[in-house]
Formats: structure tokens, sequence, C-alpha cells
């Protein structure tokens, strides 16, 4: 904790959104994926499960971070996924209870990122109208090992979301960063609707979080880790 650039340990890191925005709130960040991706921004990468990579690091990871972030993946927590799941074997995981008893067994804060269908607490809820972004993507998290932040005003949303839905256009503020055609964001709009410029996977893309909901977490990660401190 006396590091001048405490670090934060991001599981399923994928491009890098999170990471992004913990680097912006002063961290130095370690990313995990099964994944590979060339342009993660982290000052560190380990391909590997995210899950098993903090079961065989425990005791280093408590030595070396002051908060681990994870975003298992969504695609088999909404609920829509989870309907598909049971009725017809969707093959995605659901990893969000395997992460959370990792990271309780780790001791440290953490925090799991995930949609609104998903299985965790939802503490505090971050949307992109609230940081003034092209895009509205709704984000719950959950926050553990005592840690607290506030949650910010949840703005009204400027109009809609621009698009084809039922046959019929909308034109709004903010772009679909999901899916192909029917009006979805290219690459350069999710890239400038969301605040990534490293990389121009379009999944990738699609799949991280605005580095602007990270920040603002990390900013108040910082303050409690003073408080910490002084306890």
């Amino acid at each position: 904790m006396h590091n001048p650039q405490p670090e934060v340990l991001d599981l399923f890191c994928c491009a890098g959104g999170a990471t992004r925005g913990y680097q912006e709130a002063g961290f130095r960040v370690t990313g995990v994926d099964i994944v590979f991706r060339e342009e993660y921004p982290g000052e560190e990468f380990h391909q590997a499960d995210a899950v098993e990579f903090v079961w065989d690091n425990m005791e280093e990871i408590r030595r070396r971070f002051v908060l681990a972030h994870a975003s298992p993946p969504c695609q088999g927590e909404g609920a829509p996924a989870k309907g598909t799941n049971r009725v017809r074997g969707n093959p995605h995981p659901r990893l969000i209870e395997p992460t959370r008893a990792a990271l309780e067994a780790l001791g440290l804060p953490y925090v799991i990122e995930n949609v609104a269908g998903a299985e965790i607490r939802k503490d505090l809820m971050l949307c992109g109208e609230m940081f003034g972004l092209g895009v509205i993507m709704h984000r719950f998290f959950e926050l553990g090992w005592r840690l607290e932040i506030p949650q910010p005003e949840h703005r009204k949303h400027r109009g809609r979301v621009r698009g084809w839905r039922h046959g019929r256009y909308y034109d709004g503020p903010y772009v679909a960063a999901y899916g192909n055609g029917g009006g979805k964001a290219t690459v350069a709009e999710m890239k400038e609707a969301k605040g990534i410029d490293w990389t121009d996977e379009h999944l990738a893309l699609r799949e991280a979080i605005p580095p602007a909901y990270t920040r603002y977490i990390g900013e108040y990660v910082r303050e409690f880790l003073a408080l910490e401190r002084a306890a």
C-alpha cells in the first residue's frame, strides 16, 4: 500500500477498457485473460484462465495488489442468456460464482462488473450518460471487502439509441455498441462513444466497458485505501 503507484489486478480484462480507467485513476494494472490481445494497454499481462490464476497465485496477488477487478463474460449471465442456457444448452459458462469465491478467498477489496440480469449484488450502477458518453451501456458492480463507492445520480437519457427497431429507424445521441447491422455502431463510432483509442477490434470494442466507469471507481478506491492506512 506504500507503493507510489498502487497495483490493480484486472481479471477477464479483454481489450482493457477497465484497465485504462484504473490507469487514469493512478494505478498500475496487470491484466489476465484467456485470449491474448497485442494492443492490451496495461503494464503487464498474463494469458490464463482468470479464476485459476487467482487460486494459483494467491500469495503473490495479496502481496502486490490493492484491488482485484473482475468482468466475467456476460454472454451466460443476462436473463435471456440464462433462459437459452436452460432450454437450448447454450455453451457460454457462468463464471460469477467461481469468480466471487476466488476473490473472497483472496481477501482484498474487489469489484465484479456485469450486466443487469447477472446474479451479482447491485452495489453500484453506472451509465454512459453520467459521464457524457455516446453510449448508455448500464453496468452493475458488486463491491467486496468493505469497499463503498457512492452512487452517482442516474441522469435522464437525452434521447434514443440510434438504429432500427421493429422496422422503424430512430435517430438519437447514443450509438448501439453491440451486434452488427441495423444501424449498429461502426468501429470508429464505438471508439469515440466509449473513449477507447487503442484498438480497432470490433468484438473487443463491443465488450469493453468505457474507461470512465473504472476511472470513477478507481478515484474512490484511492480514497478508501488512504482511509484504511490511516485507521
